[in-house]
């Protein structure tokens, strides 16, 4: 079976960060940080609120925030929920192509995760223990419970619509991972139809109807994405259109302002005044 995640994870990786491993008693306000987060619930309950009808979390269970949301977390004062937490990064940030896809919120009982019972043991007893190399260990636990994660709801088709949901479908996938594989080709409807092992109607409306976007604007929305990235890390834009699948910088730049809004050279200049 072709890797679904292989090339995602490589261009655009996940890192995580503990910040906390233990007991939270009473009222515990989650606010004003500016990554993702994930909640590992060893022991509950825990009712947890962001916005909308509060969530009662009653087993063991996995809590994702892909992106920034203030959240609050209420349990027993005095015996408290047991849990250890972690900030999530995603690289690129609100264009990382994984925290677009995924939902505000996830909690999944720890239960349905196929093949996590080793790593989150593992994980649980170094995050609550204060043996040398713990964070270490920790982060990189978390780091592989998220990759179980986008398992999970890829192979139980919890994402409906998006690029999780189109990694999902079984003939999908294979042209999104052409796509990501070699963004700079010059794929034709028919070449990523063959692929899929579709016909070219069939594929074509099959990708807008799973997906939300017809392949030639996801293939252009990758193709941004790995252009931004390639910028933030100082290339220079000939070198970078050409990487993409673009025979000029002015191709790019079209490409560039349609799909996010300004030339790249503002994109950049925007997030540079942004990290100062």
């Amino acid at each position: 079976m072709v890797d679904r995640l292989a090339v995602l994870l490589e261009r655009f990786p996940v890192s995580a960060r503990v910040f906390n491993a233990g007991a939270l008693c009473g009222i515990n306000l989650l606010e004003d940080r500016d990554t993702g987060q994930m909640h590992l619930v060893r022991r509950g309950p825990l009712e947890v609120s962001h916005g909308g009808p509060p969530v009662l979390v009653e087993e063991p269970s996995l809590l994702l925030y892909p992106r920034p949301m203030p959240h609050r977390f209420n349990s027993d004062p005095e015996l408290g929920a047991d849990m250890a937490c972690a900030d999530l990064h995603f690289d690129g940030g609100a264009q990382n192509p994984l925290a677009a896809a995924l939902p505000a919120f996830t909690c999944v009982p720890l239960s349905a995760l196929a093949g996590t019972g080793p790593v989150l043991d593992l994980l649980f007893e170094e995050a609550f223990d204060h043996r040398c190399g713990r964070q270490a260990m920790v982060d990189r636990l978390f780091e592989v419970v998220m990759i179980q994660l986008l398992r999970h709801l890829m192979e139980q088709g919890e994402v409906k619509g998006g690029l999780l949901a189109g990694l999902a479908q079984a003939r999908l996938r294979h042209a999104l991972v052409a796509m990501h594989e070699a963004p700079a080709r010059e794929w034709t409807l028919e070449e990523l139809a063959e692929a899929a092992g579709m016909s070219r109607s069939v594929f074509a409306e099959t990708f807008r109807e799973v997906v939300g976007l017809t392949p030639g604007q996801y293939l252009q929305g990758w193709r941004v994405r790995l252009a931004q990235q390639a910028l933030r890390r100082g290339r220079p834009l000939k070198v970078v259109a050409s990487e993409v699948g673009y025979g000029s910088e002015a191709a790019l730049s079209r490409a560039f302002k349609s799909h996010a809004g300004v030339s790249p050279r503002a994109w950049k200049r925007k997030q540079q005044e942004a990290a100062a």
